[in-house]
């Protein structure tokens, strides 16, 4: 099972969205082949330089494009860690829509006033992102729209334009490496892939905190962990999604998770030899990488920035406990 509409959904988003963002570099750093080692090439996809330093800003406008207007009249709501939201209030600054966004207490409070900047409305309840998400159906009951971070067949579309522009650059890629928060992005590359590369590998990552898909993959089956605990707020969930976990299911060539050590260790690798800043979710790829290294030695191997939004607390406790 692939996503619906295929590569066929995946152009299609291209076409919207693609007035707005056009293609994100994709690069490669000597340095940074030295330090992953056993005669990998790393190709960096950079979607920390999209307007709201994330890939989820293809994700919101390629599904708010899709809405009709009498859908976004009535306002788009969204449940999100930040980065979904960023992407959304984007997208409805953008298209002329009132935007609510609705994030767990204690969320990070510099993308919270990053969607307070790009107009959203901010409702801050809940315990986590999934909790979060149970407040974002509320305003969908009272008449928004809801364009949900994962099960959303607009959201998913537009994240596979990602891969879709790391393939037609350099096809000759032999595997993935992406991480999972509820695998939009990971669906979208494996639906491309099935289309233009089918020998490409997909490889997914979650963080060890938040490990519930990588758990329910291994298993087999859909399971629900009790907490998300992660510095990664964008893999922070909970629960595998009805729109993804079916092709990750049958798509990925395998799937590992990394600890908090080794996302700041990542991040700080980006640091150094990119000069590209990476938030933890941002930086999975490149830790997912270091973890699979043996098994992809000698490959070509496209990798996701998909994100750089740190709160600066986070980003000097990770620059200062850098091992010495």
């Amino acid at each position: 099972m692939a996503e619906p509409g295929g590569l066929a959904a995946v152009l299609a988003a291209r076409q919207r969205i693609s007035p707005w963002l056009p293609p994100t570099p994709l690069r490669r750093y000597a340095a940074l082949d030295t330090a992953v080692g056993h005669g990998i090439s790393v190709w960096v996809k950079h979607e920390n330089v999209q307007p709201t330093n994330s890939f989820k800003a293809r994700n919101a406008l390629s599904a708010a494009t899709l809405l009709d207007g009498e859908a976004r009249a009535r306002g788009l709501v969204a449940a999100s860690r930040g980065n979904h939201g960023q992407g959304l209030a984007w997208a409805g600054q953008v298209l002329g829509a009132r935007v609510v966004v609705c994030v767990p207490v204690g969320n990070n409070p510099d993308k919270n006033a990053a969607m307070r900047g790009l107009g959203a409305h901010v409702v801050e309840e809940g315990l986590d992102y999934d909790a979060a998400t149970h407040v974002a159906e509320r305003f969908r009951n009272e008449g928004m729209t809801l364009v949900h971070s994962t099960n959303d067949d607009g959201v998913i579309a537009g994240a596979g334009t990602l891969t879709l522009e790391i393939l037609l650059e350099q096809p000759q890629l032999d595997a993935l490496v992406i991480a999972v928060g509820g695998g939009s992005q990971c669906v979208g590359a494996i639906t491309v892939a099935r289309a233009l590369k089918p020998d490409l590998k997909v490889y997914a990552v979650q963080a060890a905190g938040a490990p519930a898909i990588h758990d329910s993959w291994h298993a087999g089956r859909p399971l629900e962990h009790a907490i998300a605990a992660t510095i990664a707020d964008g893999l922070a969930t909970r629960k595998t999604y009805a729109h993804t976990f079916p092709t990750l299911k049958t798509g990925l060539r395998g799937f590992v998770t990394v600890d908090e050590a080794e996302l700041a260790h990542a991040m700080r690798l980006f640091l150094a030899h990119t000069h590209h800043l990476a938030e933890p979710a941002g930086a999975a790829g490149l830790a997912g990488l270091l973890r699979l290294r043996q098994e992809l030695a000698g490959q070509r191997v496209g990798i996701v920035l998909s994100g750089g939004n740190i709160a600066l607390d986070t980003l000097r406790t990770i620059l200062n406990t850098a091992p010495s």
